[in-house]
């Protein structure tokens, strides 16, 4: 096992001051999936998948079954009559084919290598104990890896990610369009049909996320982000003008497409029952779904893109980079100031007059089109050396994070693991009587 190393004590509000190096990986880890609350998988461009303990740091498994990198990967969950938990997990290659994983014995199930191309994108629904495998086309699967039916050829950028939706129907993004799926379970058989191409993004859509029942977010290339009803798949809302210098100010901005698409691109989106948490170019921007605006932003949270972001307790965000870190932000509220100073005099003072209602209103109007919010960084964590491609949060156990640097980094708060191992100390002195501590 690795040291655990620490970093400076400078970040007060930083809990994670101390690190574990999990190496395995020969190549770009990019994926990390939660398989319970200690375990986790990693995967990347060395096309093998390693189980981890969250707590330990202990390598579990080691799974090797593909022969190029790993392009999708998702866990499948479910208990049957007998309530007996059956945990597999998915894993999808560029070498075109897919694997179902026993997690508890890390052996492999079954593969299937019947697809014509990569498959990009994995999605289980567990209501209909399917899965979905999506590429050039879209396959529906059940748990014993039968093909249950699929679409024809769709187009030629594929699908590049799913979504579930309400009614048996599914999002797959797939270039600039938005296609709508429905599932249909009949006696004679499994069907898949398109219901339904948005056509209103105007480049590549690169995420999306859902919000509740009724409410669905996707994010383009050119820093696009519409919200849609999950329903009948209505454009409820749009947001394209992230990367703006005038971002609420009175006049209205105009979307500027010579920017590098780079710094406009919406790489991934996350979101809570109010707002959705964009990461945009370098920047992080929450959006409130009520109000239909951005409450705050940092334009520039990271050096470099901004790869994957998620949102923690206590009005927290997470955000890592390209550019090698791990930030932690706190979304806190801005002192409201007035527009203008309110004129003296009695009618005003109470309300009465023109002056003080043209101030009221010039107030208003400026808390209106300001953001209400900001993001203070409170926490940087410095461990990788290369690209960071995402996290997982595992809560009080610390926080997993992935990186082109072939690591895997577990990040601990430093207090609790010391109480922790002080009360292992006692507990061995109890054991010896209080005498020499045997270990």
């Amino acid at each position: 096992k690795s040291s655990v190393q620490t970093i400076g004590e400078e970040q007060i509000q930083n809990p994670y001051t101390e690190l574990l190096v999990l190496k395995g990986h020969q190549d770009i880890v990019r994926f990390l999936v939660q398989i319970d609350d200690y375990r986790f998988a990693s995967a990347g461009d060395d096309g093998i998948v390693f189980l981890w303990n969250a707590q330990t740091g202990e390598k579990l498994f080691e799974l090797h079954g593909h022969t190029h990198k790993i392009t999708a990967i998702a866990p499948f969950f479910s208990s049957d009559a007998f309530g007996e938990n059956d945990q597999l997990m998915l894993t999808a290659s560029a070498d075109r084919t897919v694997i179902a994983w026993d997690c508890s014995s890390g052996k492999q199930i079954q593969k299937v290598s019947c697809f014509h191309s990569t498959v990009k994108c994995l999605t289980v629904l567990p209501r209909l104990d399917v899965w979905l495998s999506a590429g050039s086309d879209l396959c529906v699967w059940n748990r014993k890896l039968d093909l249950l039916c699929k679409t024809s050829h769709l187009t030629d950028a594929g699908i590049s990610a799913l979504l579930e939706l309400p009614k048996n129907c599914v999002a797959a993004a797939a270039g600039k369009e938005l296609i709508i799926f429905r599932l249909i379970d009949r006696p004679e058989g499994w069907n898949v049909l398109e219901v339904k191409r948005l056509y209103d993004h105007q480049d590549n859509i690169l995420s999306l996320v859902s919000v509740n029942d009724l409410t669905f977010v996707t994010g383009s290339h050119v820093g696009e982000l519409i919200v849609w009803d999950a329903l009948d798949w209505t454009k409820q809302a749009a947001e394209c003008n992230f990367w703006d210098s005038s971002l609420h100010t009175d006049a209205q901005p105009e979307i500027k497409l010579s920017q590098s698409p780079n710094e406009t691109s919406v790489q991934h989106l996350t979101s809570d029952e109010e707002c959705v948490f964009a990461a945009v170019g370098k920047g992080i921007f929450v959006y409130n779904l009520q109000m239909k605006r951005v409450i705050a932003c940092q334009k520039t949270a990271h050096d470099s893109s901004v790869l994957h972001i998620a949102k923690l307790p206590n009005r927290q965000l997470m955000s890592c980079s390209e550019d090698g870190s791990v930030r932690i932000w706190e979304l806190r509220e801005k002192p409201q100031l007035l527009a203008e100073p309110v004129p003296t005099g009695f009618f005003s003072m109470w309300g009465f007059g023109r002056a003080n209602k043209q101030a009221s209103q010039a107030a208003k109007k400026t808390q209106e089109n300001t953001t209400l919010y900001f993001l203070e960084l409170v926490g940087d964590l410095i461990g990788h050396s290369s690209a960071v491609q995402m996290f997982l949060y595992f809560g009080e156990l610390g926080l997993a994070t992935c990186s082109a640097d072939h690591l895997v980094i577990l990040w601990k708060d430093g207090e609790r693991e010391s109480r922790l191992r002080s009360v292992t100390l006692f507990q061995k002195l109890a054991q010896n009587g209080g005498s020499e501590i045997k270990f």
